[in-house]
């Protein structure tokens, strides 16, 4: 799996490897400035020393015109581009391979060539008096200036290189970690699905530190798996356990209906009995469900569905009822094709008549209840919405619970249980579900994921 670059930048391994790569290139650097500093201060003392001796020697001259001599003699066979050799006797005359001119921008070296060529270059000079005299003796800068380029090449040939391999290392060991922390991040993201059975698997070469995550993750995943699955069979077996004797009751209130033997009152307290008995039976037939549609069995029968369908089914079906409650009942669908979804018919279908029921039930008449599908290229949107009182912000998530109903729904008819079966049905179709304000009314959208292959 390849992580956006955004993300992998952000890793801790890169930025790790990248301050390690800057605490190198930090010594590296100073370790080089010291040297070239050393180097280059002990380059200019040998410069000075040489200096020091060529003029000790021409000292030793014993008269002027030997001094010249000595001068001429040396020019002859050195190169003004190395090493300068001025000497001017007191009468004027010069002697040498080159001399020093001053003008406004500075000194120059003009060379005793013909034409007097001027030579270009840093020199380091040493000027004395000797003889009635001015001699002047200046050495090229020129292997103290090459020395700057020699560390920028060691500088080129030994740093960028490193910090090249350390931050490819870096990146290397941030897509392993990457790739490491998205299944943990995947394993979670199941877990929080309700998928309790994902498990982060062979951890087999990955760094201690996530390897024992992991394992933490696993561990904890087969604990809540565990309690979860002994919670479920706990209320299956009591909602299974409960319902003969209900069923029993039920029969026995029925048979007692048919007796002629009734008071009015009686028969009046026996209808409501009835009523409260088929509610009760009611809730347990919605939790008997919501403990199957939380065990994950539905997905062994899901296949591709058209949403399309789907809901001009369930239009046509529940508008007699809305006409009959003064509301208008709609279907609104894209004119492209719609693709499928993967999943179980019966189920969405149980979503829409959810919806609807509670739109039709919770409103009051001159409402209108909109059934949508739109689709964008990876998701099919559903949403049912009225233009009734809607649901406060506030109350949204807890409607969602199981058995909660808002205080204006206690005397509609329900059980608190229709949105958490929607929201149920919705987690193990791997869809989102979201409630929000239609302005006025209530807007509840379900994104259902595209399925790969068309039915």
């Amino acid at each position: 799996m390849t992580l956006p670059r955004f993300v992998l930048l952000r890793s801790m391994p890169l930025r790790l490897a990248s301050v390690l790569v800057l605490l190198f290139s930090l010594v590296s650097l100073l370790g080089l400035w010291a040297s070239y500093v050393y180097t280059q201060a002990s380059f200019e003392q040998i410069l000075r020393a040489d200096l020091t001796q060529d003029m000790a020697g021409f000292r030793a001259a014993p008269s002027t015109s030997a001094l010249a001599g000595l001068v001429e003699a040396e020019a002859q066979s050195t190169d003004p581009e190395r090493v300068v050799l001025s000497y001017f006797a007191p009468n004027g005359q010069h002697f040498g391979n080159a001399f020093i001119a001053r003008d406004a921008d500075g000194y120059r070296i003009i060379s005793e060539l013909p034409g007097n060529p001027e030579i270009s270059g840093r020199y380091l000079a040493l000027t004395s008096t000797l003889r009635g005299g001015q001699l002047t003796i200046a050495r090229s800068r020129a292997q103290i200036d090459a020395l700057r380029d020699v560390f920028m090449n060691i500088l080129g040939l030994s740093l960028v290189p490193t910090i090249l391999i350390a931050l490819s290392g870096g990146i290397v060991l941030a897509q392993r970690g990457a790739r490491h922390v998205n299944a943990i991040n995947g394993t979670l993201e199941q877990l929080t699905s309700g998928k309790l059975q994902a498990r982060v698997g062979n951890v087999k070469g990955w760094s201690d530190d996530l390897a024992s995550i992991a394992g933490k993750v696993d561990k904890m995943a087969r604990s809540q798996e565990e309690t979860v699955e002994s919670l479920r069979q706990v209320s299956s077996d009591i909602a299974h356990d409960l319902k003969t004797p209900i069923q029993r009751v039920a029969v026995h209130l029925e048979e007692l209906s048919k007796s002629n033997d009734l008071t009015i009152s009686g028969r009046m307290q026996l209808d409501s009995a009835l009523l409260e008995m088929d509610r009760i039976v009611s809730i347990f037939h919605s939790l008997l469900q919501l403990a199957q549609i939380e065990s994950g069995s539905p997905r062994e029968r899901f296949g591709a569905v058209d949403l399309g369908a789907l809901c001009e089914t369930m239009c046509d079906v529940y508008e007699p009822s809305a006409a009959e409650n003064g509301q208008s009942l709609i279907c609104v669908l894209p004119d492209e094709p719609v693709r499928p979804v993967m999943g179980d018919r019966n189920l969405i279908g149980q979503i829409l008549a959810n919806l609807i029921e509670n739109s039709i039930n919770h409103t009051g008449p001159d409402i209108q209840i909109t059934v949508a599908l739109s689709q964008t290229q990876d998701h099919l949107e559903l949403s049912v919405t009225d233009s009734g009182p809607g649901i406060p912000e506030s109350e949204r998530e807890k409607v969602l619970r199981r058995l909660y109903r808002l205080d204006r729904s206690r005397k509609t008819p329900g059980n608190g249980l229709g949105l958490s079966l929607v929201a149920s049905i919705a987690r193990v179709h791997g869809a989102f579900l979201k409630l929000c304000d239609a302005g006025p009314g209530l807007r509840v959208a379900i994104s259902f994921p595209s399925a790969a292959t068309p039915p």
